[in-house]
């Protein structure tokens, strides 16, 4: 393993723009007092194109920063609205933002910060068709993405486009920090050459994330990405920082570049099947948004189905035409907020320790339908369950995408949370 570790400030990504006028002295004169900053840096700056993933968790603060900073121009990639979930801890946006597209919303927030700073709004899911045109157009990109597939997407077009990449990951109390930048270190595929297996790790929705923690780790990625437009100190290439918010830790790990790693000659399709540590925040399994488990629905599989299909077996089944259980693995107070009409409650603790003898008695002998929020844990309970139904006439699978499918493609009416 021969990765290039630096030990010491890296060249200046950009270089300095035009002079700085009055209003920017004085907006900007606690950055000209640092030597390591100064003029010249504040320059380089204004000069900058960073792109940013996600507007989100981590995008929240990343974008507050880097337009406080005076990034002269920031791009912003996500096709998702605001909901209230997301308030607890994108404190970018506000009540009045819900149901808004993230990107606007955003936008609208800079501005009222720096309205020097010029925002490029990209409301699109990243894919591979496009995040290769997206990217070439940055110096850096930050990415706070929420789902494996879009991570490895954002890591073959930097690589693909020799752009750097400051990468940040959260979930429940522990975030993670890296700059990936192909030729200079590691990428994102050396640290996860595969994703883990669907359902292994929970995503945010369904692991939890403290609030505060996107604050944490944002302003690391903030701070890493100004040393890398300004060439100062030392980033984070080929070192990993993790932190543990409730022991309040900082550790650091090498990460060197895996020979055995395939070169990346295309962007990868996205076709992945889980989101994993830092995926946030939005759940997976909503095609078409930014938390998307994949970019293709599990739905094509014998295991699952969709919203739509599970709706027309509820009404089969309330016509006395069909027969099965329908199992809802989710916490109590999730159900307080929403339901699917004739769910039975059953804890995803007792199907995993127990296994069938955990199914209620409307369960036994006839097909199983399990749902969570959005998939993961389904997916869990469905392949702990799945050697018991090997050998028996009867199905079990799980809803693909869960309640979130369900409120969007059959009950919009319905809260989402």
């Amino acid at each position: 393993m021969n990765a290039t570790v630096q030990s010491s400030a890296l060249p200046p990504l950009v270089e300095p723009g035009p002079e700085l006028t009055v209003e920017e002295i004085e907006r900007y004169s606690r950055h000209l007092t640092l030597e390591q900053v100064g003029e010249t840096g504040q320059r380089r700056l204004k000069n900058a194109r960073v792109l940013v993933i996600g507007a989100g968790g981590l995008g929240a603060p990343v974008l507050h920063y880097l337009a406080a900073a005076g990034v002269g121009t920031i791009g912003i990639v996500d096709d998702d609205r605001v909901s209230v979930s997301n308030l607890q801890r994108q404190v970018l946006h506000g009540v009045e933002d819900v149901g808004d597209l993230k990107t606007e919303s955003a936008a609208r927030a800079l501005a009222r910060l720096n309205p020097l700073v010029a925002v490029q709004q990209h409301p699109v899911r990243l894919n591979a068709q496009n995040a290769r045109d997206i990217v070439a157009g940055y110096d850096l990109v930050l990415d706070g993405a929420d789902n494996f597939g879009t991570r490895y997407l954002v890591s073959d077009a930097c690589a693909l486009e020799e752009v750097p990449c400051v990468w940040g990951s959260i979930l429940r109390f522990e975030g993670r920090v890296s700059v990936f930048w192909s030729g200079r270190g590691p990428t994102y595929r050396d640290l996860h050459p595969e994703p883990p297996p669907a359902g292994e790790v929970p995503s945010c929705a369904e692991g939890g994330v403290l609030g505060m923690l996107p604050g944490t780790i944002g302003s690391v990625m903030a701070a890493e990405a100004v040393k890398l437009l300004t060439g100062i100190g030392e980033p984070l290439v080929g070192r990993l920082l993790l932190h543990d918010a409730l022991a309040m830790t900082w550790r650091e790990l090498r990460v060197v570049a895996d020979p055995a790693t395939p070169s990346v000659t295309r962007v990868s399709d996205g076709t992945l099947d889980a989101d994993g540590p830092g995926a946030c925040e939005r759940a997976p399994g909503a095609p078409g948004e930014p938390g998307a488990e994949a970019e293709t629905t599990s739905a094509a599989r014998d295991d699952a189905v969709t919203a739509g299909e599970l709706a027309a077996m509820l009404d089969r089944r309330a016509a006395g035409r069909a027969e099965f259980a329908l199992i809802d693995v989710r916490e109590d107070w999730e159900r307080r907020l929403v339901s699917i009409p004739g769910a039975v409650p059953v804890a995803l603790d007792a199907l995993l320790d127990h296994g069938i003898e955990a199914l209620p008695a409307e369960a036994r002998g006839v097909p199983v339908v399990l749902h969570c929020k959005s998939g993961g844990r389904s997916a869990r309970a469905l392949a702990r369950l799945q050697p018991n139904f090997a050998y028996r006439e009867e199905t079990v699978r799980h809803l693909d995408g869960g309640v979130l499918a369900w409120v969007r493609d059959v009950a919009p009416h319905l809260p989402e949370y």
